[in-house]
């Protein structure tokens, strides 16, 4: 089970290294494959004008969640960090669904795994995450989080779904996974 110290560094550094890591909610989830970064200086991020009602989590400890609705269609799973109430906050965008396959395929009214959770509305759905649990701490159930094994290989290249601060390669992705949102375009990185 990852620590709250886990939490206490920066966006870009956090999704990098939550590649690869289990997230399982109520015993449900997988492998995360997918992430974005975002932090209080990016124009994209929630945080950029400062704290309000919808995006408060970001500015509380690390180490919990931000839920939050977009589009007003579906939820968003985000994990905050840094050291200190500093805006940040990482988008888990995909998992590969390793645990609770039936729960899940019932949320979603379909069978096939690539689908279950490739995207972060579908991720959400598939869990049963929603503004209830914004704001909730990871080190603790119904959250399980646990460090990736070995370094799997990552990309980074430029996030999706978003308008300002497009070229920022703050994207995160398995190289070859089959469980991504979208393809993956990037840049290999060493851990």
């Amino acid at each position: 089970m990852i620590g709250a110290d886990y939490f206490a560094r920066d966006a870009a550094s956090l999704a990098h290294d939550l590649i690869g890591a289990t997230l399982l909610f109520h015993g449900v989830g997988g492998v995360i494959v997918e992430t974005e970064a975002y932090d209080q200086e990016d124009p994209a991020s929630h945080s950029f004008r400062g704290p309000t009602p919808r995006n408060a989590a970001m500015f509380g400890p690390a180490g919990h969640a931000y839920v939050y609705r977009s589009y007003g269609v579906h939820w968003c799973f985000n994990i905050v960090c840094g050291p200190g109430p500093t805006g940040q906050a990482v988008l888990v965008r995909a998992l590969e669904p390793t645990q609770g396959l039936a729960a899940m395929q019932g949320r979603r009214g379909l069978a096939d795994p690539r689908l279950l959770c490739a995207g972060p509305g579908r991720l959400c759905q598939a869990l049963g995450l929603s503004r209830e649990h914004d704001g909730l701490p990871l080190t603790r159930p119904p959250f399980h989080l646990l460090p990736a094994h070995g370094r799997p290989p990552v990309l980074a290249g430029p996030r999706i779904g978003i308008t300002k601060g497009v070229e920022t390669p703050w994207r995160f992705a398995l190289a070859g996974s089959p469980y991504l949102s979208r393809p993956a375009r990037g840049v290999p990185l060493q851990r």
